[in-house]
């Protein structure tokens, strides 16, 4: 299933970042004229995504990534149709992406508990023994449009500001559609490592969510890297 979801993915997006193929993709399937609702969207696991439940800082983000000038700045019928599909296509990525992760876990990890933290969209953690929290790093995940020096910097800081406790090992996946060039993301990393963490041992691994190809640094704990290799292979 997951090698099935991680195709239909990679598909929508040749089909999206392709100028012909995504008007031929358009022509075949009857595109809403401007102005008119963009119809709601198939995930993969079936559901339907109205556009309107895309949040309107992600929407807002894309739009800028794909125009690349400020959101809001229109460009034409077509661009914006881009646009839609776009955020549309990272919303299904990011569906795939929690439900993918849940199943890894699961498979790998029955010693982990999923949890709710503050600015993530996956968070499992260690659960409670008998006596005792079993060990191991907070794993935490989030979702963004592009994986770049500046959410690098806005996830660092989403981690510097939960309450958990001094000592903390936490591994953060920061998943999305696109990535930036690696030197640019070890640059990122290595700058943010040099500002305090509040004593905790952070990990940040650049994820490509489209195949789970993953920058992973040469601490990253060994939970993290069965994770992603059980991501990319499904077995």
């Amino acid at each position: 299933m997951a090698a099935e979801r991680a195709a239909e993915l990679n598909e929508a997006y040749h089909v999206l970042s392709n100028g012909a193929r995504r008007a031929e993709y358009d022509l075949g399937r009857g595109a809403a004229p401007p102005g008119q609702t963009a119809p709601p969207s198939q995930a993969p696991d079936g559901a339907t995504v109205p556009a309107a439940e895309v949040p309107a800082a992600d929407a807002a983000a894309s739009q800028a990534a794909s125009t690349g000038g400020p959101a809001g700045e229109a460009s034409g019928p077509n661009q914006r149709q881009f646009q839609q599909e776009r955020v549309r296509r990272d919303q299904f990525l990011l569906k795939a992406a929690v439900g993918l992760f849940d199943q890894a876990v699961a498979a790998i990890a029955a010693g982990y508990g999923r949890t709710q933290v503050p600015g993530f969209d996956i968070a499992y953690g260690p659960k409670s023994g008998l006596f005792a929290r079993n060990k191991g790093p907070q794993l935490l995940g989030r979702f963004v449009g592009n994986v770049d020096a500046q959410a690098i910097a806005e996830t660092w800081a989403q981690v510097n500001q939960l309450k958990m406790p001094v000592n903390t090992e936490i591994c953060v996946f920061l998943m999305g559609s696109t990535v930036a060039p690696p030197r640019q993301l070890a640059d990122a990393i290595a700058h943010q490592r040099r500002r305090a963490s509040k004593g905790r041992t952070v990990v940040l691994i650049p994820v490509d969510a489209r195949n789970w190809d993953a920058h992973t640094p040469t601490d990253a704990p060994a939970i993290a890297r069965t994770l992603l290799a059980r991501l990319r292979t499904g077995s």
